[in-house]
């Protein structure tokens, strides 16, 4: 089954403070902040939501197909993923942008400061779904260029193709009226805890209401796990029950929060493609979040796909 990932690619540049945020702002300057946190060492990442979902796609054996835009400063991650054999068939590249860049500091409570430039991502509705010329089974809008998110979640409902619609971080710019189009129909919407409330303050309804109108709803809460609840619309995917709470894959340690959500869904577009439960794929989800979150970079788990599944079964009892 061909999955089609929608989402950003961006270039990380990470950094770690090796202090807590909250010993050095002060509540009462709040308003005229003015703050500097030194940052003893720098990485640079590849990553991305499209990017970082496709990566871990292929780390399960899946053949993703992804559809993004980047800049004329692509050369070195193309060759990442051509390394790591991910495709760049429908990649567009605008000669006169910068590909997306995040710069990314995280302090030792993991709370992350995050300044983002979109670069060729603000462009990204040009590169169009209806230039895939292979058929597509299952696809994902994530984070990336609000008029692009838009159309790749119309297109893909128009066309029947089950949609997992996942706003993230995009999810402040769209007003209440475009978020409630956006997570109309999908076949499922996936959100974090914050995200969720978000969600529900900005639409103005509460979870019942939002159940309605799409076929499955996730909400990941960190290190209290997720829940799946069933929606009212139809998908063509397996839900085990009406509501279920899936307990969180404890990480080995803790290196790096950087890109955990996206290898969650990862897990959740592997078990819906293998024809498995959405309560699986959040099983595998939250496995897949845990192994990165002890490895440094959004792109950094080395497992392939039975090591992977040897790691699920010991969790779990139970192979995928």
């Amino acid at each position: 089954m061909s999955i089609l990932v929608t989402g950003s690619l961006a270039i990380d540049h990470i950094m770690v403070f090796e202090d807590l945020f909250k010993k050095h702002v002060l509540p009462e300057q709040i308003h005229r902040l003015n703050v500097a946190f030194l940052v003893p060492s720098l990485e640079k990442r590849w990553g991305g939501t499209g990017g970082n979902i496709a990566f871990n796609l292929r780390l399960l054996g899946e053949d993703p197909l992804l559809l993004g835009t980047v800049g004329s400063d692509f050369d070195a991650y193309a060759d990442w993923l051509d390394e790591h054999g991910i495709r760049r068939d429908y990649l567009r590249v605008l000669e006169d942008n910068f590909t997306a860049q995040a710069f990314i500091t995280t302090d030792l409570d993991s709370n992350q400061l995050i300044v983002f430039h979109p670069g060729a991502m603000a462009r990204a509705h040009e590169a169009r779904l209806a230039d895939i010329s292979e058929e597509i089974s299952l696809g994902i809008v994530s984070p990336n260029g609000k008029e692009a998110m838009i159309d790749y979640a119309g297109e893909m409902k128009s066309r029947g193709i089950p949609c997992v619609v996942d706003p993230g971080q995009q999810l402040p710019t769209f007003e209440g009226d475009e978020l409630l189009d956006l997570l109309t129909g999908a076949g499922i919407l996936v959100v974090n805890d914050y995200e969720w409330l978000l969600c529900q303050e900005k639409t103005g309804l509460d979870e019942d209401a939002i159940a309605e109108r799409v076929g499955a709803l996730v909400v990941t809460r960190g290190d209290e796990g997720s829940i799946v609840r069933r929606g009212s619309q139809a998908v063509g995917f397996e839900i085990e029950s009406e509501r279920s709470e899936i307990p969180c894959v404890k990480a080995e340690k803790v290196a790096d929060p950087t890109g955990c959500g996206d290898a969650y869904r990862s897990g959740l577009l592997h078990a819906l493609a293998r024809g498995l439960s959405l309560e699986t794929g959040a099983r595998l989800g939250s496995l897949m979040g845990a192994l990165k979150v002890a490895e440094a970079g959004p792109q950094s788990i080395s497992l392939d796909r039975d090591a992977i599944a040897s790691r699920f079964e010991a969790e779990f009892g139970t192979r995928f």
